[in-house]
C-alpha cells in the first residue's frame, strides 16, 4: 500500500465534513451517507497517491461517496421508490462530475450539518458528541477525553443520535430562528477549536487544522448572525487564544508556557481582530461565557510580558464568569489567578474545595497546577507528586514530556 503523504491526510480530514454535508443534503440517509464518506476517504487513500490529487478533491470525493451511497439504497428494501429519487441524479460520470465541480465552487454544507447535529429533539449530549465526529472529524477518543466520560458512553450516544436523526426525517437546511440548537452549535464549535488548541493524543501538542476549522465555521455563523454577543464572543475568544499558537510549542515541538512564551511571534491582526470584535459585543449585552472567556484572553494578549498581565483584572472576570458558568474548570482557572495576585496559598485554598469533584480526579491540569502552586508554595515533595499524578493523566506526549521534565527537574533539587 503507498505511503499517504501528511498533506494529503489533512486535505481529507479538513474536506471530510464538507463532504458528509454534501451527500446528506443531495440524499438525505445521515448514516448510510457516512459510511458512503468514509468508503470514499478509503478510495482516496488508494487511488491519489497512485495517481495525484484530482483537479478538484472534493468534487472527486462527493462523487464517489454519492455513488457508493447509489448502491446502498438500492440494496435497501424500499428500492423502487427511492430509485426513483435517485434518477434525479442519475447522469454520465461526466455529467455527475460537472455538477460535482460546480457544487464544489460554491457550496460548503458543513456549517449545515453542524447545525442538523444539533437538532433539539436530541439530547444535548448526543447532539455534541455526533457533531463532533460528524463535523470536527474528532476520534471517539478524544471525544470522550472532552466530554470526561468514557468512550462506550460516546458511541452509545453518537449511535442513538444517528438513529433519532433517521427517524426524524429532519431537512438538511439551517434551522428557522429561535429553533433551539444554537448554544449546542457553540459549545460544539468551541470543543473542536480546543481540541485543535491541545491535542488529546498523538505526539503534536497541537491541531491547527482543527483549531482554523472551528474558527471558519465560527466566520460563517458571525456573518449569519452579526448581532449575538455569544457568537461574536466565541469568534473572539477563538482568534485571541489562537493568535499564541505559533509561540506555544518550540522547533522540536514542545510545550512552551505562556509565561515564557516569544509574544513577538504571537498574531496580532488575529489579536486586533479578536479585541475589535470582544469590544463591540459586550456593551451589547447579555455578557455570556464566551465573551467573559475573550475578555481574559484579551486582558492576556495586550500584555507586553507575562509581568505586565493585568492579573487582578483577569481575577475579576473570572469571578463574574463563575456566575455566569460555574464548572470546575473555570474555577481552577480563578484559582491560578487568585494565586497570582495573592500568593499560591489563597490558590491552593481553592483547589482544595475542588479536590472533592470527581470531574477532577483525572483531570491533568488540575494535578499539574497543583504542582506549581505547591512549588511556589515552598513544598517540593508534594508538588513533585502532584506531577507525577499530572504525568499519570496526560494523554499527548508533548504534556507527557513537558510533566517528565518538571519531574526530573524537581528530583534534581531533592
Amino acid at each position: 500500500m503507498a505511503v499517504i503523504p501528511i498533506e494529503v491526510e489533512d486535505l481529507l480530514r479538513r474536506l471530510t465534513p464538507q463532504v458528509l454535508g454534501a451527500v446528506v443534503r443531495r440524499f438525505g440517509h445521515f448514516d448510510l451517507a457516512e459510511d458512503a464518506t468514509q468508503e470514499a476517504l478509503v478510495a482516496a487513500t488508494t487511488q491519489w497517491p497512485r495517481d495525484g490529487l484530482p483537479r478538484d478533491p472534493r468534487a472527486w470525493l462527493i462523487t464517489v461517496a454519492s455513488r457508493r451511497l447509489t448502491d446502498l439504497l438500492r440494496a435497501e428494501q424500499s428500492r423502487r421508490r427511492r430509485e426513483e429519487k435517485l434518477a434525479q441524479w442519475a447522469v454520465t460520470e461526466v455529467g455527475v462530475q460537472q455538477a460535482d465541480d460546480r457544487e464544489a465552487s460554491g457550496t460548503d454544507d458543513t456549517l449545515v450539518l453542524l447545525f442538523m447535529c444539533c437538532h433539539p429533539s436530541l439530547p444535548a449530549a448526543s447532539q455534541i458528541a455526533l457533531t463532533l465526529r460528524a463535523v470536527g472529524g474528532l476520534s471517539v477518543t478524544e471525544i470522550a477525553r472532552a466530554l470526561v466520560t468514557s468512550e462506550q458512553t460516546v458511541t452509545r450516544r453518537i449511535t442513538r443520535a444517528k438513529q433519532s436523526i433517521k427517524d426524524s426525517g429532519v431537512p438538511f437546511a439551517l434551522p428557522s430562528a429561535g429553533a433551539g440548537r444554537l448554544d449546542s452549535v457553540l459549545r460544539v464549535l468551541y470543543l473542536i477549536f480546543n481540541e485543535g488548541y491541545a491535542s488529546t493524543a498523538g505526539t503534536q501538542l497541537l491541531r491547527a487544522d482543527l483549531a482554523d476549522e472551528a474558527i471558519r465555521l465560527a466566520r460563517i455563523l458571525h456573518a449569519i448572525l452579526p448581532d449575538d454577543s455569544e457568537v461574536t464572543g466565541l469568534l473572539a475568544l477563538m482568534l485571541l487564544v489562537h493568535a499564541r499558537h505559533r509561540a506555544r510549542t518550540g522547533p522540536d515541538g514542545a510545550l512552551i508556557p505562556m509565561a515564557e512564551q516569544d509574544r513577538a511571534r504571537w498574531d496580532r491582526a488575529a489579536i486586533e481582530e479578536g479585541v475589535a470584535l470582544i469590544t463591540a459585543a459586550l456593551p451589547r449585552g447579555p455578557t455570556g461565557p464566551y465573551q467573559l472567556q475573550a475578555a481574559i484572553a484579551a486582558v492576556h494578549d495586550e500584555a507586553s510580558s507575562a509581568e505586565t498581565t493585568d492579573w487582578a483584572q483577569i481575577t475579576a472576570l473570572y469571578e463574574v464568569l463563575l456566575r455566569v458558568d460555574d464548572n470546575p474548570v473555570v474555577a481552577l482557572n480563578h484559582a491560578v489567578a487568585v494565586s497570582m495576585v495573592s500568593g499560591p496559598g489563597p490558590g491552593l485554598e481553592l483547589l482544595r474545595r475542588l479536590e472533592s469533584d470527581p470531574r477532577m480526579a483525572g483531570h491533568r491540569r488540575f494535578h499539574a497546577v497543583r504542582a506549581h502552586l505547591l512549588e511556589r508554595h515552598g513544598d517540593p515533595a508534594a508538588a513533585l507528586a502532584a506531577y507525577q499524578a499530572a504525568a499519570r493523566h496526560a494523554t499527548n506526549a508533548q504534556q507527557q514530556r513537558y510533566l517528565s521534565q518538571q519531574i526530573t527537574r524537581l528530583h534534581n533539587q531533592t
